[in-house]
């Protein structure tokens, strides 16, 4: 398999990253890759994994080092998200949805337009949720998706109403990633007001124990790719939760997609890393050094050595991008950064894909045999173009909309009925209330 130092500047990348980096490597040879195999078989949550990764205290890696994190940048994160993604797709996007949570927690909280109000409430929540990552290895799910709603076009349909002493929740989340295995999952949901149709700007987000009272785990996961995310549906009916309960101050993580929107990129390592490995078992095939498999040499024919060399190209023009983006992502970006970052999800999440297709046909018949791991690589590289809140056809229609149209003029752009434009980042201009 390959290496940082292969694709990677090292003189840019702090020692303790590397030493991270490294140990993930080392993990996902000896360890996460054997497992592979049984985790997509039997669509099993990747739990020994998790537990490697607990143990070498990578679970805080985006807490700050004052609540005993690694304090790692985003960009840091992603370098070791791909790197997971090399041995074990579902490992490594499960990986993000629980460090999701932390960096909501992070970098919401060290936006420059927060107020002193909003910093006194939101210390002591993100506190919590820090201790436990750190001292419980407390892990964390972050369902947003809802069935039948792009939930980046309307506010969510799980809703939370004022009871006495708190709030009860009600509502459905789809694709809930972990269901059942972790701790505690992060809700996205609309506190209704009587006489109020729902907002945008009421969206509110909360911290459910895994055993709380109302919440249940519900279905079968049978997907194409991904087999092991163990993705089922989360069922809540009046959930009980209270201020305590709160992940941030309300009017807060709403503004998660215009103020910090490479936040929402970070399921893209993943895939990154699913692209490396394709990339990396195609080369040991046809050099005869694949475990397992006979030593025969396939490196005399011609059309094979082209089509590892467009593969090549493809790969490095794709985490070049890709890198570059997410070292300068920051609250508050520019609108180049951002065109960047649409423009490094969409290569990645379509090139991964391209990159499978090109090895499963360079490495032939046997390549689609379960028992070696491309075809699996294969089947999950499908899967990233698909996920909310940045799908392939949504960032071709952001970056044509930020090429054609001026920032005031996005407002009344064109676009398809229903569209998932409240989630296009819009500086400091348009007119969507509560996303400013």
């Amino acid at each position: 398999m390959s290496e940082p130092a292969d694709y990677y500047d090292l003189s840019r990348i702090r020692p303790e990253v590397l030493d991270v980096l490294t140990r993930i490597n080392e993990l996902g040879r000896e360890r996460f890759a054997p497992r592979a195999k049984g985790i997509d078989d039997e669509a099993s949550f990747p739990v020994e994994n998790y537990k490697d990764l607990a143990a070498e205290g990578f679970l805080t890696l985006t807490v700050p080092k004052e609540f005993g994190g690694h304090g790692f940048s985003l960009g840091e994160y992603a370098m070791v998200g791909a790197e997971i993604g090399k041995y074990c797709g579902a490992t490594a996007l499960t990986f993000n949805m629980h460090n999701s949570s932390m960096m909501w927690s992070r970098f919401m909280y060290e936006l420059p337009n927060l107020t002193d109000e909003d910093r006194a409430a939101f210390a002591p929540l993100r506190e919590r949720q820090f201790r436990r990552a750190v001292k419980e290895q407390g892990i964390y799910s972050q369902p947003i998706s809802e069935a039948g709603q792009n939930w980046t076009s309307k506010p969510a349909q799980t809703w939370c109403r004022k009871v006495d002493g708190g709030w009860k929740i009600n509502g459905f989340k789809k694709f809930a990633s972990l269901a059942g295995y972790c701790d505690y999952y992060s809700i996205v949901c609309t506190e209704h007001f009587d006489g109020v149709e729902p907002r945008h700007e009421d969206t509110m987000i909360f911290v459910v124990h895994k055993d709380a009272p109302g919440l249940s785990v519900t279905g079968s996961w049978d997907p194409l790719g991904m087999r092991g995310t163990n993705s089922r549906d989360l069922v809540l009916k009046d959930v009980f939760v209270t201020e305590e309960d709160l992940m941030m101050p309300r009017g807060i993580f709403i503004k998660t997609l215009p103020h910090w929107p490479h936040m929402m990129a970070t399921l893209s390592p993943t895939y990154m890393g699913v692209a490396q490995g394709a990339f990396d078992f195609t080369v040991a095939y046809l050099r005869g050094e694949v475990p397992g498999q006979p030593p025969a040499d396939r490196r005399m024919f011609g059309t094979k050595r082209i089509t590892v060399g467009k593969m090549y190209a493809k790969l490095a023009s794709m985490r070049a991008l890709w890198w570059q983006v997410f070292m300068e992502a920051q609250g508050m970006p520019s609108k180049a950064q951002v065109m960047r970052m649409y423009a490094a999800q969409f290569n990645v999440m379509e090139g991964v894909q391209e990159i499978a297709a090109l090895a499963i046909r360079t490495c032939g018949g046997q390549s689609m045999l379960k028992s070696l791991p491309l075809e699996r690589m294969y089947r999950d590289s499908r899967c990233g173009a698909l996920m909310l809140p940045y799908t392939s056809e949504i960032m071709e229609d952001y970056l044509s909309v930020l090429t054609l149209y001026d920032m005031d003029e996005l407002d009344k752009a064109p676009g398809d009925e229903g569209g998932a434009r409240s989630s296009l980042w819009r500086g400091t201009s348009g007119t969507l209330k509560g996303l400013r």
